[in-house]
């Protein structure tokens, strides 16, 4: 039975290693939706990777947020490069159906590869930019960079990625007229560490908005 009011312990980020706050992080907020990116590079090399700090920003106009953080080496991600230099990219949605093709694309590779061929993933034209999108997903939203906010310094820093949605594809199957049928795209969402959930029909819940007192 949960605790009506749970023993806290009160943790310091300023008393912790940057590494184990990004633990703390991830573990926390959760679940955190995950941002499929292509993006291409200033030669016309394709890249597409995963990242779970990502959300909606706003509808009007329609925007989207995501953060490839710097790494633990203060390696700063392809994908970043790329659309710092490029102010274009591609969102998409991960359905369960390409899981391990999406994981496989988390790698560190080099600025050299290509993620779509490791990942064994189909290239489809973009309208109305040039990166590449993933055939395979259901859900894709085609992105002019907006602004680059970087918070911090050093390894783990925050670069938050804001992109203004130009054109969304989306399967006719999840559909009703703009209406998206979410508990339909079995999609998944990252939790902590190496760990994953999955929202499906079974698990998703209703809740009305409360009536307020006249």
């Amino acid at each position: 039975m949960t605790e009506a009011h749970p023993k806290l312990r009160e943790i310091d980020p300023a008393d912790s290693p940057s590494a184990d706050i990004y633990a703390l992080m991830t573990g926390v907020v959760v679940p955190r939706p995950i941002a499929f990116v292509s993006s291409l590079s200033p030669t016309g090399v394709a890249n597409l990777a995963p990242f779970s700090f990502f959300n909606a920003g706003g509808a009007n106009p329609p925007s989207v947020v995501f953060s490839p953080i710097t790494s633990h080496g203060g390696r700063d991600k392809d994908t970043l490069h790329n659309v710092r230099a490029t102010g274009e990219f591609v969102v998409h949605i991960v359905p369960w159906s390409i899981r391990d093709h999406m994981n496989q694309t988390s790698g560190e590779y080099g600025p050299e590869v290509d993620e779509f061929e490791v990942a064994g993933l189909t290239k489809a034209p973009s309208v109305k930019v040039k990166p590449w999108r993933a055939a395979e997903c259901p859900i894709a939203m085609e992105c002019r960079l907006f602004k680059i906010v970087e918070h911090g310094e050093g390894p783990f820093r925050a670069n938050y990625v804001i992109g203004e949605v130009l054109l969304f594809h989306v399967a006719e199957s999840l559909l009703n007229g703009l209406r998206v049928d979410s508990a339909s795209i079995d999609v998944i969402a990252r939790l902590g560490g190496p760990n994953y959930t999955r929202v499906t029909k079974e698990t998703v819940f209703a809740m009305p908005r409360p009536v307020l007192p006249k």
